[in-house]
């Protein structure tokens, strides 16, 4: 079993981190503030005993990733810091592009001490890409196979409610999917497949989901690729190896999805419930409790 880095100590040390003070007179742009965060004695360091010879590929993937996203950019520096070491000490980077982790920004409100909004501020949080669990898992040596995708019109012949195996030798007949699936094999022989249909997506995401109904919501950007990380996180979370990072990341993402209240000099930043990313308990039946984590899964290029 791997093990992983405790992120809070960090992130609590880097929230204390100050920037250098500028050459200039000139203020900082948050680029530059969270360069000279990334580039701290401590947190280099930390970088270094957790990623060795890959710590500065990581540096300059955040510094792109902030560089290219005008949202995060309006994010505080160090609260973006904070996120970005989560994927560090699970050692998953976090390129869009390569779907493993990502650090995506919410628009939040600033409350006063009388109970009004008088602003809306933006907070970053990590979420896990599905490749990121597959990764997790795979890491734990349990496995044989790990696999989740859609599925297609024609494709599914037949579902056995008891045992959860699906047969899906059926021919494609259109590029209509009808479902999603997650599967996994361990080596001692155990087996496990979820299938939900396109409909029981749809409803868990109605129900549970505080993004899907907004007007930018990750959902209607991806909804296939939400719904294998739905199906897949439900799947490992019930049946799965259940690894310390894998705990981990889940824990971190639920941490981030309810965060909690932040002092501010003016008074409070709220979380929009509005534009909140996804928070949810696992379960089986969304009829009975949530079922999952709704993170973000792929990018939206």
């Amino acid at each position: 079993m791997n093990k992983t880095t405790n992120t809070t100590g960090v992130i609590a040390a880097a929230a204390q981190q100050k920037p250098a003070a500028p050459t200039e007179n000139k203020p900082r742009t948050p680029a530059q503030a969270l360069n000279s965060l990334l580039n701290g004695t401590a947190i280099q360091q930390t970088l270094k005993s957790t990623l060795k010879e890959n710590s500065g590929a990581f540096v300059t993937s955040v510094m792109n990733l902030f560089n290219n996203d005008n949202m995060l950019q309006q994010c505080e520096p160090k609260l973006v810091l904070g996120e970005a070491l989560k994927a560090a000490a699970l050692k998953l980077p976090v390129e869009k592009q390569l779907g493993f982790a990502y650090i995506i920004p919410y628009k939040s409100k600033i409350k006063d001490k009388n109970g009004n909004y008088t602003q809306t501020v933006v907070l970053p949080q990590f979420q896990l890409g599905y490749k990121g669990y597959i990764q997790l898992a795979m890491r734990t040596g349990a496995y044989r196979y790990i696999n989740a995708d859609r599925v297609y019109e024609g494709e599914l012949k037949s579902a056995d409610k008891l045992t959860g195996a699906i047969d899906l030798t059926g021919e494609k007949t259109s590029d209509k999917v009808i479902g999603y699936f997650a599967y996994i094999e361990t080596l001692n022989g155990f087996s496990k497949t979820f299938y939900w249909t396109k409909e029981r997506v749809t409803a868990h995401a109605s129900r549970y989901s505080k993004s899907y109904k907004s007007t930018n919501s990750i959902w209607k950007e991806n909804f296939d690729e939400m719904a294998i990380k739905t199906v897949l996180r439900n799947l490992l979370s019930h049946y799965g190896v259940m690894s310390v990072e894998m705990s981990r990341a889940m824990s971190d993402e639920e941490i981030s999805a309810e965060r909690p209240e932040i002092p501010s000099d003016s008074g409070e930043i709220i979380v929009d419930d509005t534009t909140l990313p996804d928070e949810e308990t696992p379960e089986i039946e969304p009829q009975s409790a949530s079922e999952g984590n709704e993170d973000y899964p792929f990018p939206t290029e």
